[in-house]
């Protein structure tokens, strides 16, 4: 398979990565300075953990430019099959860790990986391989629309035996934007949303914390101090930011109100720290590569390509909306990272190969 690579990469969307990725690590330190020294001693744990997975990502980044996009299209099958090994060993007892009451990663001691993470890369690139050459099947429900979903479906459903609805919510979505941009018809679509809010209805039943996220964000002031403190806290710390916010390293909320603020609510402390601004800036940031990777997508040489770079900047798309509606208060909470910024190992170097993947289709991609 002979591709014509261009001159270059997209440098617009390295520049905005890259800068969200320096945000994210000061953010990391000043989010996480206090509760690192209270919990570990040291205000620099995350901070240098952070680092490290940065460091592990650029080189990952690096890796990816390296290597043609339509190997990883080839190793499709088998790099999904692992995934799906990984998040079935999560079951075994001794492999898989509880923390947070989710049994979501595999690994020794502090040092772990969270297979779920690795899965939505794994579902993108076997869809780049599967559809180009089912497309025409997608329009008929039984012969190519269902066996398509059973490939979401069945990983969707090991991620929530752990439970991780946030991660589980973003492979989901990804993967319907993949089904629908490659011809899938409305009608499923519709037909597919009213059993999926059945089955949402069945989730949330069958878990009372999850009763409890609903009633809290309906009514956080219910229940301050149990179920609504999150996101209370989280307001708390975006409306004093204002619009110029209270300076780098100041805010109040990190002193033990808002809990473990470097993980799924540091897009709050942005908002305290740096205001209105600050957290425009990183809105457009993440504009910028999602306007860069839809160029991508549409003048990259092949479908496979296409549905590559669609799909990575959709995963992103999807779980930046998230993140962000559950810190100012859209959604119930649902414990998911804020991509390039919040802390975490598999998170951020999953982010940045995939981004890596992306550049890497650039070089093949005609934009002007």
């Amino acid at each position: 398979m002979n591709k014509k690579v261009e001159s270059h990469i997209d440098y617009v969307l390295l520049t905005a990565v890259l800068i969200l990725l320096l945000i994210g690590v000061l953010m990391v330190y000043s989010s996480s300075s206090v509760w690192s020294d209270y919990k570990m001693g040291d205000s620099f744990f995350y901070l240098k953990r952070q680092l490290l997975f940065a460091l592990i990502g650029l080189i990952g980044i690096w890796v990816m430019i390296k290597i043609p996009y339509f190997k990883f299209v080839n190793m499709a099958i088998t790099i999904y099959i692992a995934c799906i090994l990984l998040l079935i060993a999560l079951f075994i007892p001794g492999v898989g860790l509880v923390r947070g009451g989710a049994n979501s990663w595999i690994g020794v001691g502090a040092f772990s990986i969270q297979p779920s993470e690795f899965m939505k890369l794994g579902l993108i690139l076997l869809f780049a391989k599967i559809l180009p050459k089912k497309q025409h099947d997608l329009p008929f429900l039984f012969k190519g629309f269902f066996p398509m979903l059973g490939l979401i479906v069945f990983p969707f459903g090991l991620i929530m035996l752990q439970p991780d609805l946030g991660t589980g919510l973003v492979l989901v979505l990804t993967g319907m934007l993949l089904l629908f941009i490659s011809g899938a018809k409305i009608s499923h679509f519709v037909n597919l949303a009213v059993i999926g809010l059945v089955a949402l209805a069945g989730l949330i039943i069958s878990a009372p914390y999850r009763i409890n996220r609903i009633e809290a964000f309906l009514n956080p002031w219910e229940d301050p101090l149990g179920d609504g403190f999150q996101i209370i806290q989280s307001l708390y710390a975006i409306g004093p930011g204002g619009l110029m916010g209270l300076g780098f390293g100041n805010s109040m909320q990190k002193y033990f109100y808002l809990p473990e603020p470097q993980t799924d609510f540091i897009f709050a402390v942005i908002a305290e720290e740096l205001g209105l601004i600050g957290g425009a800036f990183i809105l457009f940031l993440f504009f910028v590569v999602v306007w860069r990777g839809i160029l991508i997508a549409i003048h990259s040489q092949d479908l496979s390509a296409s549905l590559i770079a669609f799909g990575i900047t959709s995963m992103i798309m999807v779980q930046v909306m998230i993140n962000i509606s559950v810190v100012i208060g859209l959604i119930p909470v649902t414990g998911i990272t804020l991509p390039l910024l919040s802390y975490g190992g598999s998170s951020l170097t999953l982010t940045l190969v995939s981004i890596g993947i992306l550049l890497n289709i650039s070089r093949y991609a005609t934009i002007k």
